[in-house]
């Protein structure tokens, strides 16, 4: 049987069946799917609908439900394994917006690097999401997506130290997807 998951609808229909509750994040990641729509011009066509779905699933793994090591992009990508969700879209969300340099930080390497990541267009794109798209939805451009982050974690935390390290790899993807475009670093 087919996967609806790598679809826009049902990667949405997942994602509201778990992230409601969480407030914030599910404002977050309405905003990152919306992003992502607007950016998917920087991706072949064939690839849109991946991105889409990519970003309505980038924060499933916050869901209580499915939290096994504490690690969302971890834990988000072996729930959508466990649901038979293609492959493309589960190494996309174990490994959004740096996930390697916090999975370094949480002693969690060996267990991300099950999950192969794509350097692609898909993945620029949804970083570049993510990396625009503040914690309750709202717009940033880069740089300040990166300092409310830092404000929000406490220097020393995994997060904090991780964000630190993956601000250059982060920038590199935000600024490939707006040249793709053919606009600006951040949001245009």
């Amino acid at each position: 049987m087919p996967s609806a998951l790598d679809t826009p609808q049902g990667a949405a229909e997942l994602a509201e069946s778990l992230l409601p509750p969480l407030g914030n994040r599910w404002l977050h990641t309405q905003a990152v799917a919306a992003r992502a729509r607007e950016v998917s011009a920087a991706v072949s066509e064939e690839d849109r609908d991946l991105l889409v779905a990519a970003a309505w699933l980038h924060d499933i793994g916050y869901a209580p439900q499915l939290r096994e090591t504490g690690f969302h992009p971890l834990d988000g990508a072996r729930h959508l394994e466990r649901l038979g969700a293609p492959v493309r879209l589960v190494r996309l969300v174990a490994h959004h917006s740096g996930a390697v340099y916090e999975a370094e930080q949480r002693g969690l390497t060996a267990e991300l690097a099950v999950y192969e990541r794509e350097d692609s267009p898909v993945l620029d794109a949804l970083i570049c999401a993510d990396m625009t798209t503040g914690p309750a939805g709202q717009s940033f451009d880069f740089d300040g997506r990166i300092d409310e982050i830092l404000e929000r974690y406490e220097a020393g935390s995994e997060v904090h130290t991780a964000i630190s390290a993956a601000r250059p790899y982060l920038a590199a993807a935000v600024e490939r997807t707006s040249a793709r475009l053919g606009v600006g670093s951040g949001r245009s």
